[in-house]
């Protein structure tokens, strides 16, 4: 079955760095689009950065795009997100998800172009 495991978050001050991880099993990785989101307490979650198959096409969300850089690596089945200049409001659960095509034509500005997703890390990010 489809399986998704994010690891890498943690608390880190403003300013700092992460880089966030999501193993992939049970199925052909390197066939779809992936992303990532996050929630906040009390938020919905959003989108924030989506990469297509091979890694030609990469779409970010206008609040971290130049501070994250998505990436995946088909031979590891592992997906991405370095996190860079990190804010306060950066904080949140991260969750990796699979889409449900071969292209993140929409980026992830549409939950449901996303099928399976991870059971998220938590990042902290204090002032």
């Amino acid at each position: 079955q489809v399986r998704l495991v994010e690891s890498g978050g943690g608390s880190v001050q403003a300013g700092g760095s992460l880089r966030l991880s999501c193993a992939a099993s049970g199925y052909t990785y390197s066939s779809y689009c992936m992303g990532w989101f996050r929630q906040a307490p009390g938020k919905e979650r959003e989108g924030v950065a989506a990469v297509d198959t091979y890694g030609g096409n990469k779409f970010y969300a206008g609040s971290v795009k130049g501070r994250f850089t998505i990436s995946r690596d088909n031979a590891k089945n592992t997906l991405y997100l370095q996190m860079t200049s990190l804010k306060p409001e950066d904080t949140a659960m991260y969750y990796c998800a699979r889409g449900r095509y071969t292209l993140c034509g929409r980026g992830t500005s549409q939950l449901f172009d996303y099928d399976y997703w991870g059971q998220g890390t938590q990042v902290t990010v204090s002032s």
